[in-house]
Formats: structure tokens, C-alpha cells, sequence
């Protein structure tokens, strides 16, 4: 494994100290890698339509950063569904199309891709169990945070010892949304109107996915935590799918949030 120049990726002091010293993670921004253009950094997007050899590069800076060669980082196809998948020893670089996966193998690295939607961490330090999810609307409304620490707990983690941190997603002041996006949610439960708060075009509203997610975790039994940052306006550290539609780009790079046990 060459050696590269590594990205230095955002820490949660609150998954550090539940996940112990075993358990590493890392919301990574674009910072620290070879794309171009409007990939520019580190995009990690195998699904974009940048340069593979240096998405490629891009994902291997990521893994070294654990200390491991990229073929133990495990990513999925995301396709905003509320599916996990367990990740074990034999994983061989298939990406099924599920939103979230746990883990107890050391040395395997669990990363979600995101570009607005929420990256979620998870960590029972005490068991030895891991998870990362990623949760945009459907997801956060359809149950993969609360099947994701269903399976932690399938593979022995406590509910109460669980921690939970979302990462870099789009934030209540960049996220509107029209009628019948509110109804659908009023439909699900009504007190999620909670989430809602008028914005200047009539009928629209501005929609708070972050703490719609919090609730969802705490809801699950879990302790959530947020790094209330917001992938929209800030352009020099998150790719944004919101923000390069409304530039009116082609396309768009994403960033991985990933967690590992350390071997």
C-alpha cells in the first residue's frame, strides 16, 4: 500500500468516547483529494459521472486513513430504502442495494455516501458493534435508522449502550420543500409538523431532516448526537445534490462518512 497524502476527516469527540479505542470514524469532507472540475477533491462517488481512476484514488486515501488497503472498505448501492445488510468476514466488494450496514469484524470499514442526505454513524463500544446508515427523507421516514440498530442489536449490541452521530446533511434553512411533501409526512404522524416552519413561497415550507433524524434515534433507544453541519452553503467542504441543481450543474461528487474496528 503506497503511501498517499491522507484527507483529514471531522471527528465526533462524543462517538470517540462511546466507541472506545478499538473503533475509529470519520465524516470526511471533499478535502484531501484528486477529482477535478466539479468533482473537485475528494469525491468518493462511484455512481458520478467523474474520472473512476481517481474516485478510485479517492477511496484509497480514505481506507488508508484506517490503515487498511481500499479493499476492505465497504460501501453499498444506495437507493434510499430502509434495507441493512450485515457485513462479515467474507466480505469481497459487492455493493447490494440496501441504505445502511453493521458490523463486528475488526479491519472492515462501513461507509455511506451522502451529498445532502444524513450520514449516521453508529457505535457500541462495550459489544465491539458498528453501523453507518444513510438516511435522506425516505430513509429517515421508512425505518432505516431504527433497522439499523435493530441489527447492532442482533449482533449483540445494547440498545442503551448504543451512540449515534449524523453527520454533514442539509440543514433546515436550505431544505424547502412543496405541499405534497408536507402532506406526506402530516399523513405519517401529524406532530411531525414539528419539522415544518413557513417559507416565502406560498404553500412551501422549509424542512428540518436533522432533527427529524435525532427524534427518530432517540425514539429507538438510542444516545443521537449531531454535528449540526450543513452540506448547502458550504461549497468548500461538502458536496451538495441540492446546491449543483440549483447551479443548474450536470453532475455531482459525494462524501463518504465511515467507521471501523480497529484490528
Amino acid at each position: 500500500m503506497q503511501d498517499r497524502p491522507l484527507p483529514t476527516p471531522i471527528e465526533s469527540p462524543v462517538l470517540n468516547d462511546a466507541a472506545g479505542h478499538r473503533i475509529r470514524h470519520g465524516f470526511f469532507t471533499r478535502q484531501g483529494g484528486v477529482s477535478e472540475g466539479i468533482y473537485a477533491g475528494l469525491n468518493v462517488g462511484v455512481g458520478s459521472n467523474d474520472e473512476p481512476e481517481k474516485v478510485a484514488e479517492n477511496r484509497a486515501r480514505v481506507a488508508q486513513w484506517f490503515g487498511q488497503p481500499v479493499e476492505k472498505l465497504a460501501t453499498v448501492h444506495q437507493v434510499h430504502s430502509p434495507d441493512v445488510v450485515v457485513v462479515d468476514g467474507s466480505y469481497d466488494g459487492e455493493r447490494p442495494k440496501v441504505d445502511a450496514m453493521v458490523t463486528t469484524v475488526p479491519g472492515v470499514i462501513l461507509g455511506v455516501l451522502s451529498a445532502d442526505c444524513g450520514p449516521i454513524l453508529f457505535a457500541d463500544g462495550t459489544a465491539g458493534v458498528i453501523g453507518a446508515a444513510h438516511a435522506g427523507w425516505k430513509g429517515a421516514l421508512t425505518g432505516v435508522l431504527e433497522n439499523t440498530i435493530e441489527a447492532m442489536v442482533s449482533l449483540g449490541a445494547a440498545r442503551e449502550n448504543i451512540t449515534a452521530v449524523l453527520g454533514p446533511s442539509i440543514g433546515p434553512a436550505s431544505y424547502e420543500v412543496g405541499p405534497e411533501f408536507i402532506e406526506r409526512f402530516l399523513g405519517f404522524d401529524a406532530a411531525y409538523k414539528a419539522f415544518f416552519k413557513p417559507s416565502n413561497k406560498p404553500g412551501h415550507a422549509m424542512f428540518d431532516l436533522p432533527s427529524l433524524t435525532i427524534k427518530r434515534l432517540k425514539d429507538a433507544g438510542v444516545k443521537a448526537h449531531s454535528l449540526d453541519l450543513d452540506t448547502y452553503p458550504d461549497a468548500e467542504r461538502f458536496f451538495s445534490y441540492r446546491r449543483t441543481t440549483h447551479a443548474g450543474e450536470p453532475d455531482y461528487g459525494r462524501q463518504i462518512s465511515a467507521i471501523s474496528i480497529t484490528e
